[in-house]
């Protein structure tokens, strides 16, 4: 395997290590070392502090810290194809990132629906409204793909040489997130104001210091106890994915974005749906709608590759994966990779959290 960075061994020890699990207690840094010299890596907290720091300034890292599920927190997002032609692809594009609740964008190689945005907005009524402005606005049919099932997301970018340097990513990922409060789940689906003001204070990441919880409890004027008790609340709710380190894949050498979508048989969607998303190259799997006449895929799969040749195996092994439970012709699927990013902003947190937060 190679990336697109030097990284040393305990640099590749790290990023495999904790992209997740990542304890929540006063100075997380040092179970986390002692968790790593278990399993064979020379470290102590004040160094893998330190690893981490130059990992992100490197952008080496997205951020570190948690990864907040929006879903869980308020509002709605979507996915949204459509065609720009050539002559006004510019125009259209822009047009269409003109509109602030478009977060991502990407081109994608496909003969007709070439434009993929992501629409997000605190009101999930919204939707229908964006998309109508969008299309006076550009004069092209837009095609709205919600999300109807989930099977995965855990978008997680292993490097060579985790722990034995022989390039074996068995060993990756260590969990710690035993440690820390002993909170249990809730079904509360609103938030508190301290509840919005901590999720918006952590969405881009924690500080990179000894005491990053205590930190965020400092920011937000609340104590370090409820803040450790609210993260691992909001981790067991599913408001929080994971806590950890969020590679930078592009850095990692990710570049082949491939996905891959399927026309499945609705009855056997649930049997197949669990058994793609258990492929560890698969990031993204859900269920979304066709569109008849337009668009025959009812299934996507997100594979991230680095090299052509390493994502075209990887889809084939969903391919095998999928021909286990029905007759996959070469008519029942197509793999669409990015070509560009087209607008990437991310979604706008505070908006969807505001709009699903209770009166003090």
């Amino acid at each position: 395997m190679t990336t697109d960075v030097d990284l040393t061994k305990r640099e590749r020890a790290v990023v495999n290590a904790f992209q997740g699990g990542f304890p929540v207690v006063e100075r997380p840094f040092e179970p986390a070392a002692a968790a790593m010299r278990e399993r064979g890596v020379d470290i102590d907290a004040a160094e893998l502090l330190e690893t981490i720091q130059d990992l992100d300034e490197r952008g080496v890292l997205s951020r570190f810290g948690a990864l907040v599920n929006a879903q869980e927190i308020g509002g709605a997002a979507t996915l949204v194809a459509m065609h720009a032609p050539e002559d006004r692809f510019d125009e259209i594009v822009e047009r269409v990132n003109d509109h602030r609740e478009v977060a991502h964008n990407y081109e994608r190689e496909h003969p007709h629906l070439n434009v993929w945005f992501v629409v997000s907005v605190a009101d999930e009524d919204r939707v229908a409204d964006v998309l109508s402005e969008i299309e006076a606005g550009t004069g092209q049919e837009t095609y709205n793909l919600p999300k109807q099932q989930e099977f995965r997301v855990e978008a997680k970018f292993y490097v060579d040489g985790p722990f034995d340097g022989d390039g074996n990513t068995d060993a990756a990922g260590i969990d710690c997130s035993a440690l820390g409060p002993d909170i249990a789940p809730t079904d509360e689906s609103t938030l508190t104001p301290a509840e919005r003001d901590l999720v918006l204070e952590i969405q881009d990441g924690v500080p990179l210091t000894e005491t990053p919880y205590a930190d965020v409890a400092d920011a937000i004027d609340q104590d370090l106890e409820w803040v450790l008790e609210t993260v691992k609340r909001f981790e067991r709710d599913g408001k929080i994915r994971r806590i950890g380190v969020v590679p930078n894949h592009y850095a990692l050498g990710y570049t082949e974005n491939g996905m891959t979508v399927w026309n499945v048989p609705d009855e056997v969607v649930p049997e197949v749906g669990p058994e793609v998303a258990a492929l560890p190259f698969v990031t993204h799997c859900y269920q979304r709608p066709r569109h008849e006449g337009v668009w025959p895929y009812n299934f996507f799969a997100m594979t991230h590759g680095r090299s052509e040749s390493e994502s075209q195996r990887r889809i084939e092994q969903v391919r095998e994966t999928m021909a286990e439970y029905w007759d996959v012709t070469d008519d029942d699927w197509d793999s669409l990779f990015s070509t560009q990013i087209l607008k990437k902003t991310g979604i706008r947190m505070a908006e969807r959290a505001d709009a699903n937060t209770r009166e003090r």
